[in-house]
C-alpha cells in the first residue's frame, strides 16, 4: 500500500475519479489526502471524502489565499476540522516565492493554523517556499505554546529546514519533484533524514514525476515518487511503501487504514 498524502481532487471532474482512483489502485496506491486551500472549499472536501472511501480531507486556507476577505480564528478552524473525514488542518504555510498575500497576513494565518491543529489534536500540513527561516521560526516559536504534529509537503527547500522540523519531531513529505533531472540534492537530503519521518504525495494535479513531466498528475503517479525515493535510500519500493505508509498511520491517526 502506498499513500498520497497530498492531492487536489477537488481540481478533477467527479465524474473522472472513479477512474483516477481506480488508476491509483493499480498502480498500488489505495489511500489519498485532498487538501483544502480555503474556507469555502471545506464542504467540497468533506463531501468528496464522504462520497469516496478511499479518500481523506484537510480544511485550511493556502498561503496565497491568506489575504483574501477574513481569516478564520482559531475556533473556527478547530470547527471546521470537526468531521470524521477530516484529518488535518492546511495546508497553511509561508510562500515568499509567489507573495500572493502580504507576508505579515501569512505569517499570522500559519500562527492561527497552528494553534487550531493543537487545538484539534490533528497534524498541520505546511506549505514552504523560499522562506525557510520563518517557517523554522514559527514552528519553534509556537511549540513554547505546547507541542504538535505536522507535515512539511512537497518539499523542496533547504536541508536546514528539514533536519530543524525532523528534530522537533515533524515529516517530511517528497512529491514528484524528487523525480526531477536537477533534483540530485534533494534526493541526497532524502537519503539522509531518517526512514521514520517520510512521506510521498503527487500534489496532484501539479507536478507530475518523471516520466510523465509536463503533463497533469494524478494520485497512481506517488508510486513513482516512492520508487525514486526507494533508489535514493538503496532500499526496495516495498519497504519504502511499508514504511511511509507506517508513518502516515503515525501522523494521521484519524485515518483507518
Amino acid at each position: 500500500m502506498i499513500v498520497d498524502s497530498h492531492c487536489h481532487l477537488d481540481y478533477f471532474e467527479e465524474a473522472e475519479l472513479p477512474e483516477i482512483i481506480a488508476r491509483a489502485a493499480a498502480a498500488g496506491v489505495t489511500r489519498m489526502v485532498t487538501i483544502g486551500t480555503h474556507v469555502e472549499q471545506a464542504a467540497s472536501v468533506k463531501a468528496l471524502a464522504e462520497r469516496h472511501p478511499e479518500i481523506w480531507g484537510t480544511v485550511g486556507v493556502h498561503p496565497h489565499r491568506a489575504g483574501e476577505g477574513r481569516m478564520p480564528t482559531v475556533e473556527e478552524l478547530v470547527a471546521l476540522a470537526d468531521h470524521p473525514r477530516v484529518i488535518g488542518i492546511g495546508e497553511s504555510g509561508l510562500d515568499y516565492f509567489y507573495d500572493k498575500s502580504p507576508r505579515e497576513v501569512q505569517r499570522e494565518g500559519f500562527r492561527r493554523h497552528i494553534r487550531a491543529a493543537r487545538a484539534a489534536c490533528v497534524p498541520l500540513v505546511v506549505h514552504a517556499r523560499d522562506a525557510d527561516a520563518d517557517i523554522a521560526a514559527i514552528l519553534r516559536e509556537e511549540r513554547e505554546g505546547g507541542d504538535f504534529a505536522f507535515l512539511l509537503h512537497c518539499f523542496s527547500s533547504g536541508p536546514a529546514l528539514a533536519r530543524e522540523a525532523v528534530a522537533m519531531g515533524g515529516y517530511i513529505s517528497f512529491s514528484g519533484i524528487l523525480t526531477f533531472p536537477r533534483s540530485g540534492e534533494l534526493r541526497a537530503l532524502a537519503a539522509e533524514l531518517p526512514e521514520d519521518r517520510l512521506l510521498v504525495e503527487t500534489d496532484a494535479p501539479y507536478l507530475a514525476p518523471a516520466p510523465h513531466r509536463g503533463k497533469r498528475c494524478e494520485p497512481g503517479f506517488t508510486a513513482l515518487t516512492a520508487k525514486v525515493l526507494a533508489e535514493a535510500r538503496g532500499a526496495g519500493l516495498e519497504a519504502i511503501a511499508a514504511a511511509t505508509t507506517d508513518n502516515f498511520r503515525r501522523l494521521f491517526p484519524r485515518a483507518e487504514l
